[in-house]
């Protein structure tokens, strides 16, 4: 268990995911019923991982939807000590203040809680900077209201997230597809991060799959076409990991949870099994000698989502 910045709270070193729970095959490529997003919320609640991370935009909320039938249909409800952490979301254009406060109350009602621990600013960089500080200014309301626990700042852009960070207030950065075995595009954020006392979690640690299954990738890496020197460097770790009988996924994964920096790393499950999957390559020993050659084949910081301006 680790602690999650100054919080108060203490969390496993793996986050479960919920976005393939909402059953988005236009995003994802396959679907996931609602019958296997709940048998996988049950093994995850039954396991060792102690938080999940949904959204509220999330399948229009069905992450959410599908968490809350899980919890409702257990006797025990939330086990002790379990984080729920979920994020607002603008309506189309609308990430107005109210919106903030309506995007709560929707996530409180779909997952049957009546207070929600911990609750992102999400995606904030595909709107008007200025525009949004009467979302971030309502966020930071409800927690002193005590509506919510915490407040956390998730999204993607590096140079976008670290505008909002010098705002204040955020006490934990979830990033996205920017800390991974071929992009270190987050590095400088972390540590603003960090060093402004914050909790940090990395999500998207396989780039939407390049680096969990590389024979059949879609060639994208978070959510863009890979440059060919990204494809290239997946292919030789690939081959370096079987050098050793490794696969690529358990090194990606490990790249982010031995990091000291790194809180959380967010991963999601398609299927119970996954969740065994992954505690199983938690236990599994990268050889120092494989950590070197993988680093090695990162790709230059120009072929990174935000190396350069």
């Amino acid at each position: 268990m680790r602690p999650l910045g100054s919080t108060g709270l203490t969390v496993s070193a793996v986050c479960a995911g919920g976005a393939l729970l909402a059953g988005m095959p236009e995003v994802f490529g396959y679907d996931v019923s609602q019958n296997e997003a709940v048998a996988v919320i049950d093994r995850v609640l039954d396991g060792p991982l102690t938080w999940i991370d949904t959204s509220n935009g999330y399948g229009a909320g069905e992450s959410e939807r599908r968490i809350g039938q899980a919890l409702a249909a257990r006797r025990s409800g939330l086990p002790d000590g379990f984080l729920v952490a979920t994020k607002v979301d603008a309506l189309g254009d609308d990430y107005s203040g109210a919106r903030v406060r309506a995007s709560v109350a929707e996530s409180k009602q779909r997952l049957g809680l009546d207070h929600l621990p911990l609750v992102y600013l999400h995606d904030p960089e595909f709107h008007d900077f200025d525009s949004m500080r009467d979302a971030v200014a309502t966020l930071m309301r409800l927690r002193d209201e005590g509506e919510i626990g915490h407040v956390g700042l998730a999204g993607g852009n590096v140079h976008e997230l670290a505008r909002y960070l010098e705002l204040g207030g955020f006490e934990v950065l979830l990033v996205h597809n920017r800390w991974s075995l071929v992009d270190h595009s987050a590095d400088e954020l972390i540590e603003k991060a960090l060093s402004d006392g914050l909790a940090v979690v990395n999500a998207a640690i396989y780039g939407g799959g390049i680096l969990a299954n590389p024979q059949s990738s879609s060639g994208k890496y978070g959510y863009r076409d890979a440059p060919a020197a990204t494809l290239d460097a997946v292919a030789r770790m690939d081959q370096a990991c079987r050098e050793y009988g490794i696969d690529l996924a358990t090194a990606a994964l490990q790249h982010s949870v031995n990091d000291p920096r790194i809180t959380g790393t967010v991963v999601g499950f398609s299927k119970p099994a996954r969740v065994d999957q992954l505690v199983a390559a938690l236990k599994t020993e990268i050889p120092d000698e494989l950590t070197a050659r993988l680093s090695e084949l990162m790709p230059d910081r120009t072929h990174w989502l935000e190396g350069t301006r």
